[in-house]
């Protein structure tokens, strides 16, 4: 018996420019601010960059190729936004936009669908310059950008999602300092959460102003399923402040048009948000075709601090803990706890009735060998991928409109922070050598989900 899913679910793998791109001074491409952070010293562990990466920028036919032989539906890639237009605004850099071109005929010729995402975190260094995402200017910026692309690859380019995890590149960017740009600002964090939003309502605008056709127009997001350390009114109010923070910032605009009240009178000791404008919540909740989410644990969370002395969880939180948990946990130290991917998909269905949703992004990461045969045995990622598949189908069983998944990630690759340390990859790169290509126990595992467009019944899960 196989869990099997609906005839047209779509089944795909994800990865990032930076992450996997390399070339990072080739053929006109301009810097970003992760060239400028992983340059700067103390940044990323073991000083790590992703300057090369995993040159997937000469090696896509081959990689391509390892997509085809998976069987992949869908293959989810991001444009470097300082590959097409170095300065982020005005010159066009043709040649970056003929790599995409010739990535996008390729992924054609193999059967293979293009979800292309305008930003993953790389904004262009000029810009950060210029204010970076607290400067409202940026979300124009973006609008120009989208329309570039849009004009130059929509004709074969089906599916194109505006930003990924706009969570982390404010709070973790702009707040925590731990991405870049490295910043330490609250108010500018929550500033920069508000004008990445609007550069999606804006980017939306170019999109349909530029794309003939049919296509899917969409935003991925990184949703939490936030749970109280406690039953005590402390702990349950400490969850529900992070559930605004991580969760109510993103979707309440997107999806209801307005800004939840709680937040900003939780807020204002941060910020008068001044930066609101009238009419930018109408171009913010644009309808969306699907909404992207990206999984891969639970968060627990209480009032005060736990004793291993964990630090606030959200910019201007700090009420706000990480709590430790229980049970298995990923290279990351993430909790696995399949069944918290059901609650969420369930409580956004729920909460905001109507959305369709795709798992964009679902994976984990521990520390791959290459064994004396050759082949890399990943038996957790194995056990990873199939619960968190079985997850999505239950919640598709509960009535969540949930359309497509695609694991987390094709290649290892430059983890942003902890550089080259956490191998996330079906595929396994070898970093020390020549960037060889080897296809791990979990990319034949997948391949067999993807031929049977379901789990079989011979994987426990």
């Amino acid at each position: 018996m196989i869990d099997s899913f609906p005839e047209d679910f779509r089944w795909g793998a994800a990865t990032a420019s930076y992450q996997i791109e390399g070339a990072a001074t080739e053929d006109g491409r301009g810097a970003s601010i992760w060239d400028t952070f992983s340059h700067t010293p103390g940044t990323t562990l073991a000083g790590d960059t992703g300057d090369v990466a995993c040159d997937h920028y000469h090696r896509y036919r081959e990689d391509v190729a390892l997509m085809a032989r998976l069987g992949l539906q869908d293959y989810r890639f991001s444009i470097a936004w300082p590959r097409v237009i170095p300065s982020g605004s005005g010159a066009v850099n043709e040649a970056g936009l003929d790599f995409y071109s010739r990535l996008v005929d390729e992924l054609l010729a193999n059967g293979i669908r293009p979800v292309a995402t305008l930003y993953h975190w790389d904004l262009p260094q000029p810009l950060q310059d210029a204010g970076g995402w607290p400067a409202r200017d940026t979300a124009e910026r973006f609008a120009e950008y989208a329309a570039v692309v849009a004009r130059r690859l929509g004709d074969r380019v089906a599916v194109f999602t505006t930003l990924n995890e706009p969570w982390c590149s404010a709070y973790l960017g702009y707040a925590a300092g731990e991405h870049a740009p490295g910043a330490r600002d609250n108010a500018a964090a929550l500033t920069a959460a508000y004008h990445l939003l609007l550069a999606h309502g804006r980017g939306l605008q170019a999109l349909r102003s530029e794309l003939t056709g049919e296509h899917t127009l969409s935003i991925t997001l990184n949703p939490a399923n936030i749970r109280p350390a406690s039953d005590s009114d402390a702990d349950r109010d400490a969850a529900y402040t992070a559930d605004l923070y991580a969760n109510r910032i993103f979707l309440d605009p997107l999806l209801r048009g307005s800004l939840p009240a709680a937040l900003l009178e939780r807020t204002e000791r941060v910020t008068d948000w001044s930066f609101v404008r009238d009419g930018d919540l109408e171009v913010i909740s644009a309808p969306i075709d699907v909404l992207g989410v990206n999984y891969y644990n639970p968060h627990r969370v209480g009032a005060t601090p736990p004793p291993d002395g964990s630090r606030a969880l959200f910019a201007g939180t700090d009420d706000v803990f990480h709590y430790p948990q229980d049970g298995p946990k990923t290279g990351m130290d993430w909790p696995v706890e399949p069944a918290s991917m059901t609650e969420l998909l369930v409580a956004m269905h729920r909460d905001y009735p109507g959305t369709a949703f795709v798992v964009t992004e679902n994976g984990a990461a521990y520390p791959d060998t290459v064994a004396e045969d050759g082949a890399v045995h990943d038996p957790e990622r194995v056990a990873y991928l199939a619960a968190h598949i079985g997850a999505v189908r239950d919640a598709i069983e509960a009535g969540v409109d949930v359309r497509g998944y695609y694991a987390w990630s094709l290649l290892d690759n430059f983890e942003w922070a902890w550089g080259y340390s956490q191998r996330f990859g079906i595929v396994h790169v070898d970093f020390d050598g020549d960037l060889r290509r080897r296809p791990k126990d979990s990319f034949e595992f997948y391949r067999r989900v993807i031929a049977a467009n379901g789990v079989p019944d011979d994987v426990v899960h």
